[in-house]
């Protein structure tokens, strides 16, 4: 651990986790970790309203997990980090799992 109070990777990691902790992220994430998806196709995907997904985007974009790209008219969006999907991808595997 590093810093004075040794928790400083802990924030981070608890920003991540913070920025994660919608449902409809998670499923972003999902999709963004089959490849870059522009608006459109995350709200056909996801049958959100497209102010929602951008919204949410925007929340991602922030945290640093999803970066935009501009693909013509439209702009592109992927995952900055694999490990992202790897966390959501756990997640949902867990809470499928059940009560143990």
């Amino acid at each position: 651990m590093t810093g004075t109070n040794g928790y400083d990777t802990f924030e981070g990691a608890g920003e991540l986790l913070r920025a994660l902790s919608a449902p409809i992220r998670l499923a972003i994430v999902s999709e963004l970790a089959e490849g870059e998806r522009c608006v459109h196709e995350l709200v056909e995907t996801l049958g959100a309203p497209q102010p929602l997904v951008s919204q949410h985007l925007r929340v991602l974009r922030g945290a640093g997990v999803v970066r935009g790209s501009r693909r013509g008219r439209e702009i592109a969006y992927a995952l900055v980090d694999e490990h992202v999907a790897h966390i959501v991808a756990d997640a949902v595997s867990h809470a499928g799992e059940g009560p143990s």
